[in-house]
């Protein structure tokens, strides 16, 4: 795939074999004839040759670095939990790798800032998997926005909440970079600056803890240099059970979507003002669909993504400004 010319589709390989792969990238290349899905490492082999068998995949590895060192790979999907982001992209750009990178894009801007840098000494393209920035959904909420339609804008709100109450789950480890705002606040985050187009300041920020350095849910306010306020809330564990939705509050009007995270499955997007409520769908593939034929573009063609290392940066920014205002540890920090 060095040669932008070539017809040959991208031979993408897994680290891991998550529980989000299969809907991540496996069934998206079904849909995208420039990726196919050529090989699968995982932790404990007999999974990797599981997964290799279950969705019919060319080959399976017995180490994450023998399916590194194996050329005939392109580029690599990395789900492996957040805490191992950093070194395995690391790895997989020192080794000729393009990398997508599955969000939270590393445990704190630092390791986020490492990881961009071995992209551009490696010459490798590196992509954040924010997916639903890839919908046609995320166009039109930003379209609405901009468009005036709203007035001035004065306020932005973000959830981000869903139930996870199995405390094992790696997604409570800090060790592996676990925490709500990690996991669910990410996207809670990233939405809230993709709507404002603009970096926030952390005002305050109040955790719901379930150990003294994991957060299982987070509230934290925002402030814009131009006055905006805006709110992000998520949660994997309270008594806001299910909610996902962005709110963006002009002085003429509001829009409020509902689903913007998954909008393939379904969504609700509502404009009120003084001409009336007005509801919209947009309609596309799956949002995995949608950022997998991007990667590909992007390591082809040249095409730029939104979700580059500079983005995930700014965003890992927010998330350890958030931390701090919270009291509590970055993660990726003993």
């Amino acid at each position: 795939m060095d040669d932008p010319t070539s017809d040959l589709p991208l031979r993408l390989g897994i680290l891991g074999a998550a529980r989000i792969a299969p809907m991540a990238v496996v069934r998206p290349a079904a849909a995208v004839p420039e990726v196919r899905i050529h090989g699968i490492a995982a932790r404990v082999p007999a999974r990797a040759g599981d997964f290799q068998v279950k969705h019919s995949i060319e080959k399976a590895y017995p180490t994450y670095d023998a399916l590194l060192a194996d050329e005939e790979i392109d580029a690599i999907y990395n789900p492996l939990p957040n805490g191992l982001h950093e070194a395995w992209t690391i790895r997989a750009l020192e080794a000729g790798k393009h990398v997508l990178c599955e969000k939270p894009f590393a445990a704190n801007a630092a390791e986020a800032e490492r990881m961009a840098e071995a992209a551009r000494v490696a010459d490798r393209k590196l992509v954040e998997a924010f997916h639903y920035r890839y919908h046609p959904l995320a166009a039109r909420m930003r379209e609405i926005v901009e468009s005036g339609e709203l007035g001035v804008v004065r306020r932005i709100e973000t959830s981000v909440c869903f139930p996870l109450p199995f405390f094992s789950d790696i997604r409570y480890d800090f060790a592996l970079g676990g925490g709500a705002l990690m996991d669910a606040g990410c996207y809670a985050v990233h939405l809230v600056r993709f709507l404002a187009g603009a970096e926030p300041v952390v005002v305050s920020a109040r955790p719901t803890l379930r150990t003294p350095d994991v957060d299982r849910a987070m509230e934290a306010e925002l402030r814009f240099e131009d006055g905006r306020t805006g709110r992000i809330r998520c949660s994997l564990f309270s008594p806001r059970l299910l909610s996902v939705s962005a709110v963006v509050r002009g002085d003429r009007g509001q829009m409020q979507v509902w689903n913007p995270i998954l909008p393939h499955f379904h969504h609700r997007l509502t404009v009120k003002s003084g001409e009336g409520t007005r509801r919209e769908t947009v309609y596309g593939e799956s949002t995995y669909t949608h950022q997998l034929r991007a990667f590909a573009r992007l390591v082809r063609d040249g095409v730029p993504v939104p979700t580059d290392p500079a983005d995930a940066i700014a965003n890992m920014r927010v998330i350890d400004a958030i931390y701090d205002r919270a009291g509590m540890k970055r993660r990726g920090v003993g």
